[in-house]
């Protein structure tokens, strides 16, 4: 599996790398100043972790450009090199992975920290469509983060909508460090009088299906929503810390934006 979505990645950058050098000119002008949407976001996240609720946080939401510098909610970047429609992209995500084992199910059990994903990717605009690829390699475990996602563009009565569909990658030391569980932890936690048991993880591929909507309210003012479902794979569903099939995600956000 890890090959095949190697080769895919690998296709949709030489694909990318073989279309008109001309849209590839026209990305080249960066501006001078912040262009994009810029706001406030509640933002929401499915517990995936035995006796851990639904997490909810309030952070900014950035999506837009500074020169070469870009945020896309949870991606920060730079762009470098031209590439099709796009440009090659050096990332990091930004993720909220990590827990803490406070509750009495993870006695025992080390808290995770937050993966910190570095690498490479590229946005392309097409005709019909959005396509975003990224590799990267994870500071925090030593493992490998992949992703390609498509997202389509619907106007309806002045609101934009955002289908979107995408399968994500992670390598099994990715994986093992957030649900994994040592052998040393599971006879911590059995001592405690819990029922964890060691477990392994391997790698795993999951698939996305989520919807976007900008709906504007009044001036540059617009209320910026996203929902995305993730089903779980065997291995991560395998894990004793794990106690969900699949996983939601969203935010709503109030932005203003700059042109």
């Amino acid at each position: 599996m890890q090959l095949h979505l190697k080769l895919v990645l690998s296709s949709g950058l030489i694909v990318c790398g073989l279309m008109a050098g001309a849209a590839a000119q026209a990305q080249d002008q960066f501006t001078d100043h912040f262009v994009g949407d810029l706001g406030g976001a509640a933002y929401t996240t499915s517990a995936l972790v035995k006796s851990k609720n639904m997490a909810l946080s309030g952070l900014p939401y950035v999506y837009g450009d500074w020169g070469r510098s870009f945020a896309r909610v949870d991606t920060l970047g730079i762009k470098t090199l031209p590439l099709a429609m796009g440009h090659l992209e050096g990332v990091l995500r930004v993720s909220q992975e990590g827990f803490a084992s406070d509750t009495a199910v993870l006695r025992g059990v080390k808290n995770r920290s937050n993966p910190i994903p570095l690498g490479v990717g590229t946005f392309q605009r097409t005709a019909f469509g959005g396509v975003f690829l990224y590799a990267m390699h994870d500071v925090t475990s030593g493992g490998t983060l992949a992703e390609a996602t498509y997202g389509a563009r619907i106007e309806v009565a002045g609101i934009k909508l955002y289908p979107q569909a995408g399968v994500e990658y992670r390598s099994r030391t990715y994986v093992d460090h957030l649900y994994g569980v040592s052998q040393s932890e599971a006879m911590a936690n059995q001592a405690a009088g819990g029922t964890l048991t060691a477990h392994q993880a391997g790698a795993s591929t999951i698939p996305m299906l989520g919807l976007a909507a900008t709906v504007p309210l009044t001036g540059a003012w617009a209320l910026q929503l996203q929902w995305r479902h993730k089903w779980l794979d065997g291995t991560i569903k395998a894990s004793p810390l794990v106690g969900a099939v699949s996983q939601d995600t969203g935010f709503a956000a109030l932005s203003y934006s700059f042109k």
